[in-house]
């Protein structure tokens, strides 16, 4: 089955859903959900999936952050290119450490090392303490850590409204997306984790990406990328090869995907348990020209 959409005015391609779901029944699926709009284009579910249970985003949790970061700007309770040093007094001595700002930590360029993913989210108390490996918005390095001192800057920040960085990112941003939040992990000292750890059904997840359609102009620097890493915005990453030129998607471990094309109002989500999943073949197998 194949739906023909258009990007902008002149260009046109089109999608093999069948080619697509296809590809992602060899690699665990779990969901598969197509929408244009408000219109669902295909649905399909592994063997024995529940729809309506809650599955895990991994990483696709760093998503949210982005937008809840630039409301959080237009309340005045932070700015991105704030120093955080200003809100932690440990930093300011170090030369690296109080030139870094939030927007730094989203772009994953503050020039902290790989890790803090996993079981090895460090709580913020620990974030806050490792010490960056290179010049701050010189590298890109993908993991958690910086996430988790970005949370634990938004927590300082939230403190006297009495609201978590969760409770915050609920009402500011997903309540009125429509999206409900299945679960989300805890740590050992009782907070939640902002690079991992919510659970969405497949639905959700779409609500959610319909949201970010729908708010893409106010959310626009959420897809603008670093001097680092022209790819990667804050918490989504730009782009692949063989799809649309403006698609942007979130990515999570196992096939975890939520794929954007503003132009088409396209939103595709994806769960599967497979580390074989790559986006780039799944995406050239939807898209045909």
């Amino acid at each position: 089955m194949k739906a023909l959409l258009r990007w902008g005015r002149e260009r046109s391609s089109s999608m093999d859903l069948e080619a697509a779901a296809a590809y992602a029944r060899k690699h665990a699926l779990y969901a598969l959900v197509v929408a244009r709009g408000d219109q669902i284009l295909y649905e399909a579910f592994g063997d024995g999936v529940d729809p309506d249970k809650a599955h895990p985003l991994y990483s696709g949790t760093k998503s949210f952050w982005g937008p809840a970061a630039l409301r959080a700007q237009a309340e005045g309770i932070l700015s991105l290119d704030e120093p955080v040093a200003a809100s932690f007094e440990q930093w300011a001595g170090d030369p690296w450490k109080r030139r870094i700002t939030p927007r730094m930590l989203l772009h994953l360029t503050g020039g902290f090392g790989f890790g803090g993913l996993g079981a090895s989210v460090p709580s913020y108390e620990k974030a806050l303490a490792i010490p960056p490996r290179s010049e701050p918005d010189t590298s890109f390095a993908y993991g958690g850590i910086q996430l988790q001192i970005f949370g634990a800057l938004l927590a300082r920040k939230l403190a006297p409204l009495g609201m978590t960085p969760q409770q915050y990112l609920r009402e500011r941003v997903l309540d009125p997306a429509g999206v409900r939040v299945g679960s989300w992990r805890v740590l050992a000292d009782g907070t939640q984790p902002l690079p991992t750890g919510a659970s969405l059904t497949a639905r959700d997840w779409l609500a959610y990406g319909r949201y970010v359609l729908r708010e893409r102009a106010p959310l626009s620097p959420c897809f603008e990328g670093s001097r680092a890493n022209p790819r990667y915005g804050l918490g989504w990453w730009l782009g692949a090869a063989g799809a649309p030129p403006d698609l942007v998607y979130a990515s999570g471990a196992g096939g975890q995907a939520l794929y954007l094309v503003p132009s088409a109002s396209l939103a595709v989500v994806h769960f599967g348990k497979s580390n074989s999943w790559k986006h780039e073949a799944f995406l050239r197998r939807l898209f045909t020209a």
